[in-house]
């Protein structure tokens, strides 16, 4: 499989090269309105990726933009109208007012009380030198004041300290230089009509130098820096924006590892057997946060646990996370929050990537992906995914399996086009093929021929995404658009676990039919009509077979209002669903936010969500047992006789950043609340039964978690939060608190760059103790302690970057060593009555050491 994978990424590669063609590059000089190095950033971004620009260079003082293009491909008002869309205007074409008013408060160049101008006049009168530090490359602009009108000096020279070797500014002022080898600290800056002049580097980033006559030192203006967490400060919605760099500072192989340098997602194992993760959110599991695919249906019903794995991590260019009930145009299944994917797309990013991976477990992925732009409306793309893991292993000695015996394949094509600029969609295709074994060790790893007394696990999966997305704005009148959304999928699972059989299939259609118009005073209305259909068919085990039909027509509407400084924004939403079983299930939801500054937010959201439990495929590990299952139903003509869930979310967020020391403190405050009309609960308490049935009381959780991100000192960043669960639910009459959920976990984060581009990043997590289900009625060898011992948990990784081509990244991951010894309860007699491998409450495999590259191949 592997070498099959290599031979593919060697073709790809190849064809990739064969796609290039000669150019007709044309430079052009554009007006784009900006106010700061975000908005820098912003524009040179959008015309690079979206309006496909081959370079693009912006000037905030001269308010142009310079950009490089091929005409046998776009034209430039192409890259003009893609730079109004994104919020800035260029002349020819007028930004939309919601995404204007959507912008970051220092990025709204229209408004003359703009604070970045007022600080970037404050740092230009500082002139007192600092000690200066090496850059291995530095880059800025170089401009002369005259009446307080600031201008770019075209070709300054620019010099690393007292030698010879340096540069000379463009048009616009800008200079780069490489520093590798001198490693100077200060820059001599030389101009006709002024005196060489001495310039202290100060920080990393893009750098502005202003010239002023008689002035011999002077110190470098950091214009922006990009954190690879970005949180907003502007909207109404609790968002945390993953960035592609935050996910390089770990292997993230697949979506369920994506998380560990996050506070706010736990992961958690659901057995000792099958080696999956689940993840939690606000003290609940995975099931009650909607998790999708680029705002489609994705890792839900029976694709709720293997699902995770099939989105790989280097397919992933930015997760956005939500905490609390997301907009209804999303659909009614958000409960404790949403996690939205975005995947590489087929017109922005690198021609070619490549990554490989490789553990001391004996894991090894490829991962690949290359695009191509057919013309200058169509583009295209290919990702491709391969793991295999064939050792055995059982170092906490439980006679089982560490993690199973692994072989996966996933791959993806991609295809983008638009129209008239006023006509755009896409469609793709995801092809998933899971293979896990695992179970007794001596049968894996051959020492024993008894194969029929060996407890196993088989699964195999297939899983196929068709999807397809379409969007029009009307020319006549630019602020309505309409929008469609189509996800299709198959899912299929044969297992066996203990000579047991759970095989499943699930059929999935889903439609969201989306009308937007934007009114007077920026305010918005969203309008649509869903409409979702579930084909489901278990059959489980000694319980029997099980099927279900639901089809659920559905209607939204959401209004944002906004004042007119943006201050103040509330958005309420209100959805009605029939379900053809359950009946009409109505779904409120409110979002508002008030901001005091321009870093100083507050956020409330409250909102109903409800959904249909898929109670065999998200418990998976009770099939790692003998238990015996009782279902208690409510209602025969309901799934599994049982009720939908229903739970409200309440929450508040408080986010304050600081400027300490010349560097910005982020301080985050959230509090939410999670209460259950109904619930399903999943009864473990007694030890050789595990039960499902209609909540008969009060189930609940509240969350508390507060979280500082601060730059110490230059490119050293430092990210710590503390989190509180109170998860508490009624157990055959008696309130307890939830099994396997800590209520207090802490966590440290610290991230380290050299100027020569070695990044350093380290993870600490400490996870509180965990009551356990109640083991006391078996005999004593079979018992567990009420409560798991708290531990920690130490991840690092060290990557050296080469460019924007390669990186070759070394980590480990629970370096502490730390292993449940325990989690197989009767492993020396697996088809007893006691059998139970489903109590894991911490890592089982103990310390893992990694190795990996990327390589990024630009496209030209």
């Amino acid at each position: 499989m592997i070498k099959y994978i290599l031979s593919l990424g060697l073709c790809l590669m190849m064809s990739i090269m064969a796609w290039s063609q000669d150019k007709e590059v044309i430079e052009y000089e554009i007006y784009v309105r900006g106010a700061c190095g975000m908005c820098a950033e912003r524009i040179e971004e959008t015309a690079i990726k979206k309006g496909r620009a081959e370079e693009a260079s912006y000037n905030i003082d001269s308010q142009i933009l310079t950009v490089s293009i091929d005409e046998k491909k776009i034209s430039i008002t192409d890259v003009q109208w893609e730079i109004a869309q994104a919020g800035h205007a260029t002349g020819n074409f007028d930004v939309p007012s919601e995404v204007y008013s959507d912008l970051p408060l220092c990025c709204q160049y229209d408004d003359p009380d703009n604070v970045h101008a007022q600080e970037k006049a404050a740092l230009e009168e500082e002139s007192d030198a600092s000690d200066g530090i090496y850059l291995s490359f530095i880059e800025g602009y170089i401009y002369e004041e005259e009446n307080g009108k600031k201008s770019p000096l075209i070709g300054a020279t620019i010099n690393l300290g007292e030698t010879t070797i340096g540069t000379t500014t463009d048009i616009d002022g800008y200079f780069s230089i490489n520093n590798e080898d001198i490693k100077a600290t200060e820059l001599n800056i030389s101009y006709i009509g002024y005196d060489t002049q001495v310039y202290t580097i100060s920080a990393d980033g893009i750098i502005e130098i202003v010239l002023q006559k008689g002035v011999k030192t002077q110190a470098v203006d950091i214009v922006y820096k990009k954190r690879t967490t970005e949180v907003s400060f502007i909207k109404p919605l609790n968002v945390e924006q993953i960035t592609r760099e935050e996910l390089c500072k770990a292997a993230c192989c697949n979506l369920s590892e994506s998380f560990e340098t996050n506070p706010s997602v736990d992961v958690a194992f659901p057995d000792a057997i099958t080696g999956t993760r689940t993840i939690q959110m606000l003290g609940l599991a995975s099931p009650y946060v909607q998790i999708t695919r680029e705002l489609l249906p994705d890792v839900r019903g029976m694709s709720t646990i293997y699902g995770l794995s099939m989105t790989p991590g280097p397919w992933i260019e930015g997760i956005q996370l939500i905490k609390g009930a997301g907009s209804v145009v999303n659909g009614y299944e958000s409960i404790a929050g949403q996690i939205n994917v975005t995947l590489k797309e087929p017109d922005a990013g690198e021609r070619l990537f490549l990554n490989g991976y490789i553990n001391n477990g004996g894991r090894m992925e490829i991962n690949a992906n290359a695009r191509h732009e057919l013309s200058e409306n169509v583009s295209t793309g290919f990702l491709v995914h391969a793991k295999q893991m064939q050792i055995a292993h059982d170092r906490n000695g439980d006679g089982f399996t560490d993690m199973p015996q692994e072989e996966d394949f996933v791959i993806a094509h991609r295809w983008k086009f638009k129209r008239k600029k006023n006509l755009m969609g896409q469609v793709g295709i995801k092809y998933s093929s899971l293979n896990h074994e695992g179970g007794f060790h001596d049968h894996f790893s051959g020492a024993s021929d008894d194969h029929d007394n060996h407890w196993r696990m088989y699964s195999r999966t297939d899983h196929i995404d068709l999807w397809g997305k379409l969007g029009y704005i009307f020319p006549e009148k630019s602020q309505n658009s309409i929008g469609l959304q189509v996800n299709t999928s198959y899912h299929k699972q044969d297992a066996e676990f203990g000579f047991q059989l759970n095989n499943n299939e699930q059929k999935s259609l889903y439609l969201n039919l989306t009308y937007q118009n934007i009114l007077a005073n920026d305010h918005v209305l969203r309008a649509g009509i869903t409409y979702h259909h579930d084909d489901v068919f278990e059959r489980i085990g000694k319980a029997g077979f099980f099927d279900r039909n639901e089809s659920i027509p559905g209607a939204y509407l959401e209004y944002a209002f906004k004042d007119l400084d943006n201050k103040f924004t509330i958005i309420p939403g209100i959805r009605a669903d029939h379900h053809n079983q359950y009946g009409m299930m109505i779904v409120p939801r409110l979002h508002a936010k008030y901001n005091f500054g321009e870093k100083s937010i507050f956020r409330l959201t409250a909102g109903r969500g409800w959904r249909t439990a898929s109670i065999f495929a998200e418990n998976l590990g009770l099939f790692s047992t003998q238990r015996r299952v009782e279902i208690m139903p409510s209602d025969e003509d309901n799934p599994y006789g049982l009720d939908a869930e229903v739970a409200w979310n309440f929450g508040i967020n408080y986010t304050q950043g600081f400027d300490l020391g010349q560097r910005e403190m982020i301080l985050s405050i959230d509090a939410y609340r999670t209460s259950f009309e109904n619930q399903i609960i999943v009864d473990y308490e007694t030890p050789t039964v595990v039960s499902f049935y209609n909540l008969g009381g009060e189930s609940y959780s509240n969350s508390v978690q507060a979280k500082i991100e601060y730059g110490l000192f230059d490119n050293f960043d430092i990210r710590m939060a503390y989190r509180m669960f109170d998860v508490q639910k009624t157990f055959g009459g008696e309130v307890l608190e939830a099994p396997l959920v800590a209520k207090h976990r802490a966590f440290i984060n610290l991230a380290y760059k050299t100027k020569s581009d070695w990044h350093v990043d380290a993870t600490l997590n400490w996870n509180g103790d965990k009551r356990l289900p109640n083991t006391r009625p078996n005999p004593a060898k079979y018992q567990r302690p009420d409560r798991s011992p708290s531990y920690f948990l130490l991840n690092a990784q060290i990557m050296k970057r080469w460019g924007k081509s390669v990186d070759i990244y070394l980590g480990g991951e629970n370096l502490l060593n730390f292993r449940q010894t325990d989690a197989i309860i009767a492993a020396d007699d697996t088809f007893g009555q006691y059998f139970d491998a489903s109590m894991v409450w911490a890592p089982l495999f103990g310390r893992n050491v990694y190795l990996g590259f990327r390589y990024n191949m630009p496209y030209i």
